[in-house]
């Protein structure tokens, strides 16, 4: 076959936005049966069916299941991220009140968040299998993910400090603190949001992290 035959007309290609859309359906589709199967049980055949495409699509945009899986969890760790920086930029963005302003900021951090429930479905199913899943997948998710955000609260605390209401010597490192102290019991307790608390609780756990969190981090000033 010659190289002109090789390249398809362009007029008979699909649209680009109909393209995208399909992709859109191939990631979220595959999101929702990873999410509920884990990576290791998962099939191309339930993928494709819960998107509405055919196997030979997913085998030609991806090749195979691990690298579907790969691009499944960045491109939802990315959207995750992208919600939870603009939420640190809102309640860490402009601080009056530090105590006050952190206890608001770690109500919303550890309450749920109903649209981000099959990305953290996904997450315990890669807790159960990270055995199974490449360690450049682990790498690639975190770094697009969790590090990205915890880079972004570091950024708020270090200016925080700056500014005097706390004093903090590894922002990095503070911004793990808080974060932990903040969700850690939440997380582990909900077993990473698949049984919820009530509300009053979450309230109460999320209030003691952030106090633990200001003893070990008050300015002097205060």
């Amino acid at each position: 076959m010659s190289r002109g035959q090789d390249s398809a007309d362009p007029k008979e290609r699909p649209p680009r936005s109909t393209r995208v859309d399909k992709r859109r359906a191939l990631l979220d589709g595959a999101l929702l049966v990873f999410a509920e199967d884990g990576y290791t049980r998962a099939s191309i055949d339930t993928i494709a069916r819960r998107a509405g495409v055919s196997t030979r699509t997913i085998y030609n945009q991806f090749g195979d299941k691990a690298a579907l899986f790969e691009a499944v969890i960045v491109d939802s760790a990315r959207r995750t991220a992208d919600e939870q920086i603009a939420t640190v930029r809102r309640y860490l963005g402009k601080i009056v009140d530090i105590e006050d302003d952190l206890i608001e900021f770690g109500r919303v951090w550890a309450s749920p968040a109903p649209e981000h429930a099959p990305h953290f479905a996904l997450v315990r199913q890669i807790h159960a299998d990270a055995g199974h899943i490449a360690e450049t997948t682990l790498r690639a998710w975190q770094e697009v993910g969790p590090l990205r955000v915890r880079k972004e609260i570091a950024e708020h605390l270090s200016r925080i400090a700056t500014a005097g209401h706390l004093t903090v010597t590894d922002a990095d490192l503070a911004a793990v603190h808080l974060v932990q102290l903040i969700a850690g019991d939440i997380t582990t307790r909900t077993y990473h949001g698949a049984i919820p608390l009530p509300v009053a609780e979450l309230h109460r756990l999320s209030d003691a992290g952030v106090r633990a969190f200001l003893h070990g981090h008050i300015s002097a000033r205060h």
